[in-house]
C-alpha cells in the first residue's frame, strides 16, 4: 500500500504551495505596495507577529491565520513552511521591508531545509522601511552613504554592534538605529552616542521618530550632545547626521555633493 502524500493531503494535487514573505510597511494602509496587498489577498492562509496582523485585519478578514508572540519568530515561519507543504498558498507578514530585521532570511533558512523535490517556492515582496519613512518626515538625511544598526543584542553581542558603531561614525556615515531603547536596554544609546562623539561635533543633527508612518507619529530635531534627552523607545528610529548634516526650515539636509 502506497504511503500518503503529505504535500497534497489538503488539496488531492501533486504540487506544493508557496511562501510569500512581504513587507507591510509601518503601518499604515498609504504604505503598503500594490504587490503586498495581492499577495495577501491571493493567499490562503496568513502568518505573522499578531500585532502585525492587527494591523491588516481587514485584509485578512475569512482567512485562516496563524498568529504568535514576539520571540516565536522561528515556530511562526517553520509552521508557514508546513502550511506551503501541505498545498497552501501562504503568506508571512513582516512590517516594513521584509529583508531588512524581518522574516525573509529565516524562511529561507528554513525552506532550504527541505528537500529539493518537496521545497516551496519562496518570493520575498519588499516593502517601505520604517528608515525610509522616518527619513522622509526628517527632510533628506539619507542622501549619502549611510548604515542601519540594530542597537537590539538579543541575538547580535553587544560589544560588537558598539564596534559596527565606531567604525560607521569613524567612516562618517549617516547613521539609523533601530531599536534604540527598551526597558531593558536603557545605557545602549547613550553608550552609542559617546562613541560616535570621538568622530563627530557634537552640533551634529539627529533625527528622532517615534511611530513613523503610523497614528501617533512625533518628530524631534536634536543634536548628538543632546538627543538622548528626547523621548526615545522601541518603537522610534533614531538618525544621526553625518559631518555634513546640518538643519534648515526645521529639517534635516545631508548634501550629496551637488554643486549649487
Amino acid at each position: 500500500m502506497a504511503e500518503k502524500n503529505s504535500v497534497s493531503q489538503n488539496h488531492g494535487g501533486n504540487s506544493t504551495g508557496t511562501v510569500k514573505v512581504i513587507g507591510i510597511g509601518p503601518g499604515n494602509d498609504e504604505y503598503m505596495t500594490p504587490q503586498a496587498r495581492e499577495a495577501i489577498l491571493e493567499a490562503d492562509r496568513v502568518v505573522g507577529y499578531l500585532t502585525y496582523l492587527d494591523l491588516i485585519k481587514d485584509l485578512i478578514a475569512g482567512k485562516e491565520t496563524v498568529g504568535t508572540a514576539m520571540m516565536q519568530e522561528v515556530d511562526r515561519c517553520q509552521q508557514a513552511i508546513d502550511l506551503a507543504l501541505e498545498g497552501h498558498k501562504v503568506v508571512v507578514v513582516s512590517s516594513g521591508d521584509p529583508g531588512i530585521y524581518g522574516m525573509a532570511g529565516l524562511v529561507m533558512e528554513l525552506a532550504n531545509k527541505v528537500d529539493a523535490d518537496r521545497r516551496p517556492e519562496v518570493e520575498i515582496i519588499p516593502g517601505l522601511s520604517a528608515v525610509n519613512v522616518a527619513a522622509s518626515v526628517l527632510g533628506a538625511p539619507l542622501m549619502h552613504d549611510f548604515a542601519v544598526i540594530s542597537l537590539s543584542d538579543l541575538m547580535t553581542p553587544w560589544e560588537l554592534i558598539k564596534k559596527r558603531a565606531d567604525l560607521c561614525a569613524e567612516g562618517d556615515m549617516v547613521i539609523a538605529l533601530y531599536n534604540p531603547r527598551s526597558k531593558k536596554r536603557v545605557t545602549h544609546l547613550d553608550e552609542v552616542r559617546e562613541l560616535v562623539l570621538k568622530h563627530r561635533d557634537p552640533k551634529t543633527p539627529v533625527g528622532i521618530v517615534q511611530k513613523a508612518g503610523r497614528k501617533g507619529q512625533h518628530i524631534v530635531i536634536s543634536d548628538l550632545e543632546h538627543f538622548t534627552k528626547e523621548e526615545v523607545d522601541m518603537q522610534t528610529l533614531v538618525i544621526i547626521g553625518n559631518s555634513q548634516t546640518y538643519v534648515e526650515n526645521g529639517r534635516m539636509i545631508t548634501p550629496r555633493g551637488y554643486k549649487l
